[in-house]
């Protein structure tokens, strides 16, 4: 639902005033246990194995060689499919890089090494990260640990389930952002219509009791884009995201939040364009 503004650009560039040799044929999976993929009916389904599911869809669809992009979830997944197969995905390019922010209290002896600018970046990263901790992660604690309790609080009421999502989209996206009613209805609709509040809540549980819990991102050497939204829930930081991931463009914007899509869908289908256009230049032959 939240790729319906990007989808025309994309695939059809010059109906819309684009260059013609920029068109994707468009792929857009629904994650298990979420809208029209759940709900789901078995244990694991965290992550990882999302990727590794998406791989095998994309190889039986035929694509042998394909991008990936996301935000949330979808970012991690995409990351994850990159790193896994990298025979098969040419780039990623999400709007969110999960580890790429200051999680714990920057150490006084490595912000010496930074630039000025790095180093008040770093340290505005840890606000907002503590500032999300406390103020904002409450949703995420109780899916991590009883995400079916919530499921029937959310499945037996409609409004209960709009609050639950509305709530995102208030605090998670640019203050400026016009996010219309009708989309926001159709979005909480697709959970309530397929009573997927709990199988969709549950991809945090499993990822927190899965046996990698705890452990930093495996490096990946897939190219690599991050569009850089201004509102987004975390402030990502170049500096962790070098170690583990190949970045080859890295751009900030001036407007947008966690809803990259839906908010600034100019910006993403820009920036989209752009990473792709440039590996193809690029690649051998």
């Amino acid at each position: 639902m939240e790729f319906t503004q990007i989808t025309g650009p994309l695939s059809d560039p010059r109906a819309h005033g684009g260059d013609p040799s920029d068109a994707f044929h468009l792929v857009l999976p629904s994650i298990p246990g979420f809208g029209f993929s759940g709900p789901t009916r078995e244990a694991g389904w965290e992550f990882s194995r999302v990727a590794a599911a998406f791989a095998e869809l994309m190889g039986r669809l035929g694509y042998q060689r394909y991008g990936a992009q996301g935000g949330d979830w979808g970012a991690e997944i995409s990351r994850e499919l990159g790193r896994t197969h990298p025979g098969q995905v040419i780039g990623v390019h999400p709007n969110l890089l999960p580890g790429s922010a200051a999680t714990n209290a920057p150490d006084p002896a490595d912000l010496t090494v930074l630039s000025p600018a790095e180093r008040d970046r770093t340290l505005a990263s840890w606000r907002r990260t503590q500032q999300w901790g406390r103020d904002r992660a409450g949703y995420a604690a109780l899916q991590v640990s009883r995400p079916q309790t919530l499921a029937y609080a959310l499945t037996d009421s409609p409004v209960g389930q709009l609050a639950w999502v509305a709530e995102k989209f208030c605090e998670w996206a640019d203050p400026d952002s016009v996010i219309d009613r009708d989309t926001l209805l159709t979005n909480v609709m697709v959970y309530w219509l397929t009573g997927t509040a709990g199988s969709s809540a549950r991809i945090y549980y499993e990822r927190a009791h899965a046996a990698y819990t705890g452990t930093p991102p495996k490096p990946s050497a897939t190219p690599t884009a991050l569009a850089v939204f201004p509102h987004d829930n975390f402030l990502p930081l170049r500096h962790i995201a070098d170690r583990t991931n190949n970045i080859m463009r890295w751009t900030e914007y001036d407007r947008g939040g966690h809803f990259a899509a839906l908010e600034a869908p100019d910006l993403l289908v820009a920036d989209i364009r752009a990473f792709f256009r440039q590996l193809r230049e690029t690649a051998p032959g």
